[in-house]
């Protein structure tokens, strides 16, 4: 469906003179890996179990399984996104550096609770974010119940990672801004479901 009435054969030239599809699918999900693991924080969005509505937090990434593309994070089991995924389990994580290359990682997550996997990704860190009740149980440390693991299993994921410096990406645009021609700056990749599944089957 368009929206627009652009007499251009193309309405969105920027996706088209960025999108890179030459590339092996090993080498899309090892550059996505190396991505994700510099941002390590990423932007976890789940739908409200009350009002429906999407909502978004920072998320702390803890690991990475099936050869990269599932996604590991710490959670309060008490807290409103474990019941937005008991609700509905799909799931976006997105990621964002400071130079705008960008990935968004769509999928489906269950809350685990076994304690060898909790205990596995642990950091001393969770204890500024659980707290210390003062029963002796609740206390932060690998042992408190509270704490579970998000594991999001990935469907698809799209992302763009720079192709240039940052001098030749403002080089780009400038360019762009005099000529009207879309900037080349981005890798701009996907990850088909079928990828995916390909990719579970040797991992």
């Amino acid at each position: 469906m368009s929206h627009t009435e652009a007499a251009t054969k193309h309405a969105d030239p920027y996706k088209e003179a960025n999108l890179d599809t030459e590339v092996s699918l090993e080498k899309k999900i090892q550059d996505l890996n190396d991505f994700v693991k510099a941002c390590k924080f990423g932007m976890m969005t789940t739908r409200d179990a009350k009002s429906g509505s999407l909502v978004s937090r920072c998320m702390a990434l803890a690991a990475q399984e099936t050869g990269g593309i599932d996604l590991l994070f710490h959670t309060n089991t008490e807290s409103g996104k474990t019941d937005d995924l008991a609700s509905d389990s799909h799931i976006n994580i997105s990621f964002l550096n400071s130079s705008g290359d960008w990935a968004s990682v769509s999928g489906t997550a269950s809350v685990v609770t076994d304690r060898s996997l909790v205990k596995q990704h642990y950091s001393p860190d969770l204890k500024a974010w659980l707290g210390d009740l003062g029963d002796g149980v609740h206390d932060g440390g690998e042992n408190d119940p509270r704490i579970g693991v998000i594991r999001v299993k990935m469907t698809t994921a799209h992302y763009a990672i720079s192709n240039r410096t940052v001098i030749g990406q403002m080089a780009q645009v400038a360019q762009g801004i005099v000529t009207g021609k879309p900037a080349v700056v981005n890798k701009l990749r996907q990850i088909s479901e079928s990828e995916v599944q390909q990719w579970r089957s040797s991992h």
